[in-house]
């Protein structure tokens, strides 16, 4: 199915942090970032890069989905090879 994707500009990235009452480091953890350097990488700067549908996707799982739905998702990823991990901080991801 081929998409139309709008991202969220810093604006509503910003919002969103705030109505979650989360860190940078949580929220870089809501969207699979290595670390809220990443993070800000995506809400400041004189161009800040913009967030993939991909990326938006994963948070909104995370945030709507139950634990055992979300480990749904992963098992079926890793059906087709896609394995997912938790990295340990400071462990460098891929």
């Amino acid at each position: 199915m081929p998409i139309k994707y709008t991202p969220p500009d810093t604006r509503d990235l910003a919002t969103l942090k705030h109505e979650l009452n989360m860190t940078g480091k949580q929220m870089a953890d809501l969207f699979w970032l290595a670390g809220d350097h990443q993070w800000r990488k995506y809400t400041g700067g004189q161009s800040p890069r913009e967030l993939s549908p991909h990326m938006a996707f994963v948070a909104a799982a995370k945030l709507v989905l139950t634990e055992d739905e979300f480990a749904r998702v992963l098992a079926k990823m890793a059906a087709f090879g896609a394995r997912v991990e938790e990295a340990l901080d400071g462990e460098q991801q891929p």
